[in-house]
């Protein structure tokens, strides 16, 4: 279907509802008090030095001036800043935000306008007027009007724009500074092209309080200056915006959001359109066709040579997603260009970037149009240490199954795959993709150690979850141990990518659209969710339909890796850092695994059923499912994993300290499994669903397995540092819940606490210590329990 008919109904939302001056008083500002123009060569002189594009751009010895073409007036532009170069530690590559402006013209004046779709009425002329009237463009800054230059295009000068940090345009959050010392900043370049205009600027700020950062404390930005380079992108943005498709929570998609007052319903309606490049087939007939225009990824210049080629192919392994949607060779992965005029913070390109900071992480971040959730461009950043990070969780989780993975440092043939794979992860972002959790527990564990199965369909549903590695494959299944674009990633880019036919109206794409979403009814591998606390099937970091068997076997994989740590980790005449590390990511993947089963206790799974497409939302687990859980966490995770407790290790690495280790892992996963908000879940399903595995009875089995040297039959038993030690904070948990818990919980916890003072108070046994503990504990519980 040609272009210009898919967007035509949607042009009734874009129209200026809140510009700032309506066209009837327009006519009565006039030029009256306006102070003559000069000339045009005395403002733009014969030393300017100009580039030409959608705006003029002069610069005249420190001066900056805009010459707009009258076209260009009243028009939507994306102003976009980016960070191109910061103090050392700063995170260079990122953007600091992006803003919807226009130019407009009142006498002999430009105002810099900042247009609003954030309410809007398709429908209606007096609900219109109404929104009109709601929803005024504020005015950013006015610009005198200097001269005038062919078919009265205004020029204006515009250097502090870029010189004075507007609060609209602010990098001082981004890089958490203090306030810019405007002699210290100055106008650094400028290009001009056929949709924007870039400029650059020296900008020097004072010393502030850095804001708290996702990725770590930052190691720049705390001396009393600063001085970055800011890039500024101005896009001009198309007059027809593409048409929106609407969000359904069936498919998870970043989105951008607007009230429409202009519906038939009865009150505002609440609307999304996701966010999603433009792709038009070339041939509209063909089941299958190249893009008229592909996306392209641009591998910036300072990428690693070495990792490029598996980067290229991170990006082109969304092909497969994009045939699927009736499009080949819709994504494409090029080396940037070797022209002085190409940057990688301009707006109008999408790019990966590598940043030299210790950070563990890569994000992919997007800039879209917000009338229409356009993707205009991406900008993936992959700090370095991602490189540690991928190394950190391929050895816990996969090295059993490579042998490349038992000696650090990897290869470079493995990390180029664990690079490929983590930029496929952000390339997804940047396609509009959010995190689908659900994903890892599309699998059942046979199917996970099953090689032909992993290598079609990957080791989770989707890339986009945080499966990270096969951690449930054991040797010689020969099973694949890293992601592939899984089911749902081809069906979620067919929903949101997929051309309809004869369709020019957001609202009736629903029908085509529901049809595609309604798959998952009957294939779970299609299914998305976003991480609720409840549901044990969109955990993170977990892999495996049965979380319970998964974690027997993964645990069975850390205890070999365990087995090889030394010789994995040390090299001659090298201390044993890498060694220590390495310790602690074990012990760190142990506490993961058994989170995820403790997950299972009052689970209940969610699957967004919507009506007429499937069944009941919230779906309580069966009792055995639940008691087997904690069946689990009581045998190995109660009990010190006595693999990881090696002298060989723990004598090259501490004095002393193995103790809090075991005990900070093993009451997380208990304060998790008895935390408040699980134990009022289950008493609600206890109650309302007559669920048949109460919290009573979970606290009871709890207390069971944590003190079973003393409620078991017997006598005389040795009870080790490790258990003491989990038993002392059990007691202490319980009574905390005493104070905190204003539901059942409060008189469940002090039932288990007479429990223990009762069989702690009459307990015998000839080991001194045990007997000392024992009565020390009963002392405790009759203290919370007969306070003085």
């Amino acid at each position: 279907m040609p272009a210009a008919s898919l967007i035509s109904a949607a042009l009734l939302l874009f129209s200026p509802l809140g510009a700032g001056t309506p066209p009837a008083e327009a006519s009565v500002q006039g030029r009256q008090g306006d102070q003559a123009l000069k000339p045009y060569n005395e403002v733009i002189t014969d030393k300017a030095v100009t580039k030409s594009g959608v705006i003029k751009v002069h610069m005249v010895g420190e001066r900056l001036y805009f010459e707009i073409p009258t076209a260009q007036l009243e028009k939507d532009f994306l102003w976009v800043t980016e960070i191109a170069q910061t103090p050392a530690g700063g995170y260079n590559g990122t953007a600091a935000g992006d803003l919807l402006v226009q130019w407009s013209r009142r006498g002999n004046k430009i105002l810099l306008r900042r247009p609003n779709y954030s309410i809007r009425a398709a429908e209606g002329e007096e609900i219109k007027t109404a929104v009109r009237a709601s929803n005024v463009y504020p005015i950013i800054m006015t610009f005198n009007i200097d001269t005038e230059g062919a078919g009265s295009a205004p020029v204006i000068e515009v250097t502090r724009l870029f010189t004075t940090n507007p609060t609209e345009f602010s990098v001082s959050g981004a890089l958490g500074v203090g306030g810019i010392d405007t002699s210290r900043s100055f106008l650094e370049s400028f290009k001009a092209f056929e949709t924007n205009v870039e400029v650059r600027s020296l900008l020097t700020f004072t010393a502030g309080a850095a804001p708290a950062s996702p990725f770590g404390p930052r190691r720049g930005g705390s001396g009393p200056s600063n001085t970055a380079l800011v890039n500024y992108s101005i896009v001009r943005l198309p007059d027809k915006p593409m048409m929106g498709r609407l969000f359904d929570s069936r498919v998870g998609f970043f989105t951008t959001s607007f009230e429409d007052y202009g519906t038939s319903d009865h009150g505002v309606t609440q609307k999304q359109y996701i966010t999603r490049y433009r792709l038009e087939k070339k041939d509209p007939k063909a089941a299958v066709s190249d893009p008229v225009k592909p996306i392209v990824y641009y591998i910036s210049r300072e990428v690693p040579a070495k990792w490029r080629p598996y980067i290229k192919q991170g990006v082109e392994d969304w092909q497969v997603a994009f045939r699927q949607a009736g499009f080949s060779n819709a994504i494409l992965a090029r080396d940037a260009p070797n022209d002085p005029e190409w940057d990688p913070e301009d707006a109008r390109f999408s790019v990966i970037r590598w940043a030299p900071l210790p950070i563990e992480n890569a994000m992919g971040p997007h800039v879209n149009d917000p009338r229409s959730g356009e993707i205009i461009s991406a900008h993936i950043i992959v700090w370095h240490n991602i490189l540690k990070l991928l190394t950190d969780w391929y050895f816990v989780q996969a090295s059993p199954n490579d042998p490349r993975a038992q000696k650090l440092p990897f290869p470079d043939d493995l990390m180029g795959e664990l690079v490929r794979y983590v930029t496929a992860h952000e390339v997804g972002h940047t396609l509009g993709l959010q995190h689908n959790m659900k994903a890892s527990s599309a699998y059942t564990v046979e199917q996970l150690r099953d090689p032909d199965f992993t290598n079609e369909y990957g080791t989770e549903a989707s890339i986009m979850d945080y499966g990270r590695f096969n951690y449930v494959a054991q040797p010689g299944d020969g099973a694949r141990l890293i992601p592939l674009i899984g089911p749902y990633d081809k069906f979620a880019i067919e929903w949101g990518y997929k051309p309809l036919e004869f369709v020019d109206d957001p609202e009736d794409e629903k029908k085509a659209l529901d049809a595609i979403a309604a798959r998952q009814v009957t294939d779970p591998k299609l299914r998305f969710g976003g991480n609720p606390n409840e549901d044990p099937s969109q955990q993170t970091e977990d892999l495996g339909s049965d979380s319970i068997e998964a974690t027997k076997l993964g645990l069975a994989n850390l205890e070999r890796v365990a087995s090889y740590l030394v010789p994995a980790t040390i090299k001659p005449g090298e201390d044993y850092t890498l060694l220590a590390a390495m310790y602690g990511e074990i012990w760190g993947q142990w506490n993961l695994e058994l989170q995820h089963v403790a997950a299972n206790v009052g689970g209940v799974v969610m699957t967004d059923y919507h009506a007429f497409r499937g069944g009941e939302v919230f779906t309580p687990l069966p009792r055995s499912r639940q008691k087997a859980a904690v069946d689990l966490i009581v045998s190995r995770g109660f009990n010190a994993p006595a693999a990881f407790i090696r002298t060989d290790v723990l004598a090259r690495i501490q004095p002393a300290g193995v103790q809090a280790t075991v005990l900070g892992s093993q009451s997380a996963l208990m304060n998790r499994i008895l935390s408040d908000s699980r134990l009022a879940r289950m008493l609600e399903l206890e109650q309302l669903r007559k669920s048949n595995y109460s919290a009573a009875e979970l606290m009871s089995d709890v207390t069971n397995g944590i003190w079973a040297e003393v409620f078991s039959n017997r006598r005389d038993a040795s009870i080790d540092l490790f258990r003491r030690n989990l038993q002392r904070a059990h007691l202490q948990a319980l009574i905390g819940k005493m104070t905190t818990s204003a539901s059942d919980v409060r008189a469940l916890a002090i039932g288990e606490i007479e429990r223990i003072h009762r069989t702690c108070s009459s307990y015998r046994t000839r080991d001194r210590v045990t007997s000392l503990h024992l009565a020390d504990m009963a002392r405790l519980a009759d203290a919370a329990l007969n306070p003085k």
